[in-house]
């Protein structure tokens, strides 16, 4: 393997010492040894600190432990937090340039993950006349808590549709997670302050990536994803529509309101009023009607999102 510049592995832990050495263990053992661990605790009450600090110990070349500010930002700010603090201290950490990706505490690398995905996003950034935002994502394999496979394929499970992932298609539902993702400078600058409104800060940069740069897929689980009770959204399986039988005044009663896309409208908005002046016109119109679906009638609900889709 090719000399890869310095990675930052970005980590944020809450109460999360039953899988932690698990998934330390597993970045570890990647492929990609020039790496630093960036870690933010999250507020845990339970061991997780004693683990992290016992880590940093035996790897402190690799260990870079933010110190605590007793806040509980959620996964979204802790991730935020973390970015900037990479932007912000790329000499102190030995990086040229600010590569990131990002790690959950729960789940289990395969040991090429980190090269494969790296190689990716270097490929994309030969290939262009100038550095772009760029982001590039995996599949993952949903497993229990024991261990045990649930499904060979996220995508397939939660029935995602990989090729659409053109910015509306995005703002409306996301297909990066981000333990699988990595980003470059450019979009991480590009994507912070991450708006409150954001939903996720794995989907708001997938939709930053969308907008003024490049976004690739690889199609193979390079994790493994430890679905549990205390994740913080977890792999929903995707259950087909049910066909409704009668008139047309029970289709409509049928149709139940998505509370999620209430949401997704909110956030719509926001990509808007942060993004809009940069945006071609279909691009901005796709994202005003989604800004309208937080209708409380699910068929009109359910018309409204199969438009902005054509989007």
């Amino acid at each position: 393997m090719a000399s890869l510049p310095r990675l930052a592995i970005l980590l944020s832990t809450y109460n999360g010492e039953e899988f932690l050495d698990e998934q330390l263990d597993s970045i570890l053992d990647q492929s990609v040894k020039d790496i630093v661990i960036v870690v933010r605790d999250d507020g845990s009450s339970d061991e997780t600190t004693a683990v992290l600090a016992r880590y940093e110990k035996k790897y402190f070349e690799k260990f870079c432990l933010l110190p605590s500010d007793n806040q509980n930002l959620g996964a979204k700010g802790s991730f935020a937090c973390l970015m900037r603090y990479v932007l912000e201290n790329k000499q102190a950490l030995g990086l040229d340039r600010a590569y990131m990706m990002f790690a959950d505490q729960d789940d289990i690398w395969v040991p090429q993950k980190a090269e494969y995905e790296f190689q990716r996003l270097l490929q994309i950034e030969r290939r262009e006349s100038s550095l772009i935002p760029a982001l590039v994502h995996s599949d993952l394999e949903v497993i229990d808590r024991h261990g045990k496979c649930i499904a060979e394929s996220f995508i397939a499970y939660q029935g995602l549709k990989i090729d659409r992932g053109d910015l509306v298609n995005l703002a409306l539902s996301n297909l990066v997670t981000g333990c699988t993702a990595v980003i470059n400078e450019e979009l991480a600058n590009k994507a912070l302050p991450i708006p409150n409104d954001a939903i996720m800060h794995d989907w708001w940069l997938a939709v930053t990536a969308a907008a003024f740069g490049a976004r690739e897929y690889i199609d193979q689980p390079l994790v493994r994803y430890r679905q549990h009770d205390a994740n913080a959204i977890g792999a929903q399986q995707f259950k087909p529509a049910l066909t409704v039988a009668g008139g047309l005044w029970a289709k409509i009663k049928a149709y139940e309101v998505n509370p999620h896309l209430s949401d997704v409208a909110v956030q719509a908005r926001a990509i808007r009023a942060t993004y809009g002046g940069a945006l071609n016109t279909r691009q901005r119109t796709g994202l005003l009607l989604a800004g309208f679906l937080g209708l409380r009638l699910g068929l009109l609900q359910n018309l409204l999102f199969r438009l902005v889709r054509s989007f």
